[in-house]
């Protein structure tokens, strides 16, 4: 028996475009680890996915976000 499909969280809530500066929103598709959800585990559509992984590599890139998290020597 297939489980029930999962709604996107992004379409759920109206955002049409996803933002790089909005951490709160990126950090909900982020791992402990600080890597990208996959659209199985997030329930995202295709389209936000590719949204948020271009967001978040930008936001890595101005240090909004980590690259790695969790990480101790």
């Amino acid at each position: 028996m297939a489980a029930p499909r999962k709604v996107c969280p992004v379409c759920e809530t109206g955002i049409r475009y996803v933002d790089y500066k909005d951490e709160r929103l990126l950090s909900r598709f982020i791992s402990e680890r600080g890597k990208i959800l996959p659209r199985r585990i997030s329930g995202m559509c295709a389209r936000h996915q590719r949204q948020i992984g271009t967001a978040v590599k930008r936001g890595r890139f101005l240090a909004l976000l980590p690259y790695i998290a969790g990480f101790e020597n």
